[in-house]
């Protein structure tokens, strides 16, 4: 005889229930352990947006590995203002992806 599915609610993944978008992003995002590299995109995305549009302007690469933000500028100016303002840098960053995920920055 063939076996017939039957749906366990209880078990079920998939939700019955409405929910904002936004909640239901996070959720994914942490249920598959996709947070860290979401929020590093994030920072690099959203560079201008952080910094402004002079230091965007001047950056040439920017990436996050282990906790440490890697600055590539093209003034050697600009990089000698910024390194004195290194944890400025972390709290505002930190603040607009609203976690602790950087804990260094370092200038290129």
């Amino acid at each position: 005889m063939a076996q017939v599915y039957k749906y366990n609610k209880e078990n079920a993944r998939r939700k019955t229930t409405t929910a904002p978008l936004k909640e239901v992003i996070d959720e994914m995002l942490d249920y598959y352990k996709l947070r860290v590299k979401f929020d590093e995109s994030y920072i690099a995305a959203h560079w201008e947006r952080i910094m402004g549009a002079p230091i965007a302007s001047r950056t040439t690469q920017i990436y996050v590995k282990e906790g440490k933000l890697f600055i590539q500028l093209d003034s050697a100016p600009l990089r000698s203002e910024l390194l004195i303002a290194k944890n400025k840098i972390l709290t505002m960053i930190n603040k607009a992806i609203g976690s602790d995920l950087l804990n260094e920055v370092v200038f290129l």
